[in-house]
């Protein structure tokens, strides 16, 4: 497919096309994109797909400030749907790395994710994902000195509290939005600019972070995965890479929530 496949006049937002050579596709369009924002989507992507684990949608066209994917329909999934997907994301968790990081630095959301390459996961985790969101909500005035000096000293306690696991490829954004209802029920990993190799105990809590999947799906990934059965006494540490991450892009709103992570470790 080429940017001329598409038709003309498509503003900034998402919308469902079919092109001139016949294949329906959803096209993301932002004439202001960050560099590199969609060329991180797409490369996220490709590696998910490449699992042959959950399905992830075709890219048709990605560009600057444009990339158009497989529709997948929208529909309504079954049991033995979520049954599926809990054994598939348990196989994608599989997929080990040498190191943490990634081939290239993604964005979660809006916020840009570096991905240097680590070969220590705590490490990886405090510099790269945890404190670097603090050190922009600091710079941003939404946290206080005192803050940042409390998420320091967390940082420097991880390895108390997370044991030590592989580098695992993980989706990195993974709310139970971007685990999309394929219309004949399948479930699908979409929007994966966070893609990179970190701990599979972080998507498993981010997918508890705003609601969650049915019990089906957890019983599925712990039948068919060797993650620990009490990763859920964790997720509070590994979400708060998340809540500082809507802190730096919604605001102060979230701010009660990742103080009462900090009050808590």
């Amino acid at each position: 497919m080429n940017i001329a496949d598409l038709p003309g006049g498509l503003g900034d937002g998402l919308h469902r096309v079919t092109g001139q050579d016949g294949k329906r596709c959803v096209v993301k369009v932002r004439r202001r994109a960050p560099a590199g924002f969609f060329a991180a989507e797409a490369r996220g992507l490709d590696a998910l797909r490449a699992t042959g684990t959950l399905r992830v949608p075709e890219i048709h066209l990605v560009g600057d400030d444009i990339i158009a994917i497989e529709d997948l329909g929208s529909g309504q999934p079954r049991s033995s749907d979520w049954e599926h997907a809990g054994a598939a994301l348990a196989r994608l968790h599989e997929t080990s790395g040498a190191s943490f990081g990634f081939d290239g630095d993604g964005w979660c959301g809006d916020t840009p994710q570096d991905n240097t390459r680590c070969s220590d996961g705590y490490r990886f985790f405090a510099e790269h994902r945890l404190q670097a969101q603090a050190r922009l909500a600091r710079d941003r005035g939404l946290i206080e000195a005192s803050d940042a000096q409390r998420i320091d000293r967390l940082c420097d306690r991880l390895p108390e509290w997370i044991p030590a696991a592989p580098a695992a490829l993980i989706h990195g954004d993974l709310w139970t939005g971007n685990l999309h209802a394929c219309a004949n029920g399948e479930l699908a990993l979409i929007d994966g600019g966070a893609a990179h190799y970190g701990w599979a105990e972080a998507d498993l809590s981010m997918l508890i972070l705003f609601g969650e999947p049915p019990s089906p799906f957890f019983g599925a990934y712990a039948a068919s995965s060797a993650t620990n059965a009490d990763w859920r006494e964790r997720a509070p540490l590994y979400n708060l890479y998340h809540l500082l991450n809507h802190l730096n892009l919604f605001g102060s709103g979230y701010l009660g929530a990742v103080r009462a992570v900090l009050r808590r470790y």
